[in-house]
């Protein structure tokens, strides 16, 4: 389950209204990568963008749980990075088809427990890099919709179970809010870090049919 929208410098870089409620979507497992492999350019897009997240991890069963209540459903935090295919993204008002491309999304390196990081992760310097540049760098102080409030709403909809992963939304300084656009290439290192979390470190392989 994914966030969309949760951080205020990611929605004015793409030039939308800040919304009432978290905007949700989903990644099969299929899409998901370890903390050091290669993450796959699909052949039929080069539009492949970066997206540095927070990972929440779920511990135990979460149904229709209340906000003072959801952090003790949380077995811990990892690093995820939201790669997404943005021209596939954007060719319906959906955003699966561009966030589940198999191979894409890195997670890891490892699983963080509650008691090694503030209440619900916040205050932890999170950026991602390619090539050694700099191209996001924020705090998980900054999410719009903090940890505690995502499993509420979304325990609301569905059963979170032990296991399932939870990636709470980017900061700004993705390629498609750039001018121009920059996108990753094939051979480039893509390095995502939170504090206390750890690091992923990934290379951009382009796939062939």
């Amino acid at each position: 389950m994914c966030l969309g929208l949760n951080y205020a410098t990611h929605i004015k870089e793409m030039g939308r209204p800040t919304p009432a409620h978290p905007t949700l979507f989903a990644k099969y497992d299929g899409s998901l990568v370890g903390a050091y492999d290669d993450v796959h350019m699909p052949p039929v897009s080069d539009d492949l963008d970066w997206k540095a997240e927070l990972g929440v991890v779920i511990g135990r069963r979460a149904r229709h749980v209340s906000k003072d209540r959801a952090l003790a459903h949380v077995a811990g935090y990892t690093v995820v990075n939201d790669v997404t295919v943005r021209d596939w993204q954007h060719r319906t008002r959906e955003f699966l088809s561009g966030k589940t491309f198999e191979a894409t999304t890195p997670v890891g390196p490892s699983l963080v427990t509650p008691d090694e990081l503030p209440p619900g992760a916040s205050g932890l310097t999170i950026s991602c890099s390619v090539d050694g540049h700099t191209m996001q760098k924020s705090n998980t102080v900054d999410l719009l919709f903090d940890v505690a409030s995502i499993i509420a709403y979304v325990s609301t909809i569905i059963t979170l179970l032990p296991g399932d992963l939870i990636a709470t939304g980017t900061p700004g300084g993705v390629g498609a809010g750039r001018d121009p656009k920059v996108f990753l290439r094939p051979g480039q290192e893509l390095v995502t870090t939170i504090e206390g979390a750890g690091e992923i470190r990934n290379t951009i392989v382009k796939d062939q049919l």
